[in-house]
């Protein structure tokens, strides 16, 4: 009989430690960390987009072919339209550099900072956020001219055009992970998301 005593407080330990396990994992379950699940969260992987065309055909295919990244990060920021300006190489002024932007969108409920993301074309020019707040559901115009950043604008304060008439634009996170891209110009706008 003290066999039979002993197996089942050995069965009792275990069960009881089960249970605690269960217990402290509950909560992360249900916040939405693990497993890949968000919940019914939209973080930026199911966001269709006006100007969604399909595919990159092949392009790239989520791989940051400099750095070697081959993920995209979930992310509620996203890049929206694009503006790039054909035929401003004659403006001496510099003027139509604020007509060719790109707008970074937060598609979530909560304010993200993007301090340290980049956004790179395909000959490498980089412009780095400064500490600046974007709120949820909101977005940002990136001019390449010059000007007074603003709530809903940030220049690049560039004095050449960036974004060609056939261009890919990259948004990445502070950590170098590739959140969203957009390319145009080879046949037709071409968009891809996390």
């Amino acid at each position: 009989m003290s066999a039979s005593l002993t197996t089942r407080r050995a069965l009792a330990a275990v069960l009881a430690a089960g249970a605690l396990i269960g217990a402290a994992a509950m909560p992360a379950a249900a916040d939405g960390h693990g497993h890949g699940r968000d919940n019914g969260r939209n973080h930026g992987r199911d966001h269709v987009r006006e100007h969604d065309h399909g595919r990159d055909n092949g392009r790239d295919n989520g791989r940051d072919q400099g750095r070697g990244r081959d993920h995209r990060a979930p992310s509620s920021i996203a890049i929206g339209e694009v503006q790039n300006e054909d035929g401003m190489r004659g403006d001496r002024f510099g003027r139509a550099l604020n007509r060719e932007w790109v707008e970074v969108k937060n598609t979530g409920r909560h304010a993200v900072n993007l301090r340290g993301y980049t956004l790179t074309d395909e000959q490498g020019n980089r412009y780095r956020f400064p500490d600046f707040r974007l709120d949820g559901r909101s977005s940002v115009k990136v001019h390449t001219g010059q000007g007074r950043n603003t709530r809903h604008d940030l220049y690049q304060d560039r004095r050449r055009q960036v974004w060609d008439d056939s261009d890919t634009a990259t948004l990445r996170d502070d950590r170098g992970n590739i959140i969203d891209t957009e390319s145009w110009g080879r046949r037709g706008h071409h968009h891809r998301n996390g």
